[in-house]
């Protein structure tokens, strides 16, 4: 790709029904921030353009940022985290869909900051999830077993590794059928989430189906739960 294609590629995604502010792409193609947003757009479904969004996010993850630049320092691991997402849903392409949230991981973990929409539980539970496409659920499942020993003790409520934690295994009871368990596992997962009162009712309609079927009960569980990037984490 060139600037001569990239701002082609702006005018056909600020002409769209996203209508994004143009100052997202203002800087241009050799701009890495403008190359990651125009990726995050072109990985929608509705674009038909994932692999030039796969083209755009490779292009930007061997740039060097400035670590005292909380944004910049987002802005990477969110691109990272959506070029592994984009991987992951070719089974040939797995294990690179592994190597790029490893590395968002990294990144995000070698700061303190309290990012404004990046939640490290949800870096983890997408390498977890990965790994169990791989068929390397044992090594996810051991994964939380410690991060649920280092973070549960620690007087943190809203804690993003837990919830993520917790959810990830109840979705792994559920595939194994084990509906009581799974449902166990999500009031762990919710307990570590500041739940609004406007979702109490609708969540307890959801816990308390009686029916057997388990993907599904966590999926209205999932419907009736508030937006994680809504909500005030701790960590």
């Amino acid at each position: 790709m060139n600037s001569h294609d990239f701002h082609k590629l702006v005018h056909m995604i600020l002409e769209s029904p996203a209508h994004p502010p143009e100052s997202l792409f203002a800087q241009g193609f050799d701009d890495w921030h403008a190359r990651a947003r125009m990726a995050h757009f072109l990985a929608m479904p509705e674009y038909e353009k994932k692999d030039l969004a796969i083209e755009l996010f490779r292009s930007i993850v061997d740039i060097e940022i400035d670590e005292e630049n909380s944004e910049d320092v987002e802005e990477k691991v969110f691109a990272l985290q959506k070029l592994s997402a984009c991987l992951r849903e070719n089974e040939t392409t797995l294990e690179t869909a592994l190597d790029y949230i490893n590395l968002a991981i990294e990144l995000a973990e070698s700061t303190d900051y309290l990012y404004k929409y990046i939640l490290r539980g949800e870096l983890w539970a997408d390498r977890w999830l990965t790994l169990h496409l791989q068929k390397k659920t044992n090594i996810a499942e051991a994964e939380i077993t410690e991060k649920i020993e280092i973070f549960e003790p620690l007087p943190i409520p809203h804690n993003s590794y837990l919830y993520y934690g917790y959810r990830f295994k109840a979705q792994i009871a559920a595939e194994r059928g084990t509906t009581l368990i799974a449902k166990d596992f999500m009031h762990m997962a919710l307990s570590f989430m500041d739940i609004p009162k406007s979702h109490q009712d609708e969540l307890q309609e959801a816990f308390s189906a009686t029916h057997d079927n388990a993907a599904w009960i966590l999926n209205d569980i999932d419907h009736a739960t508030p937006a994680p990037d809504k909500l005030h984490w701790d960590i």
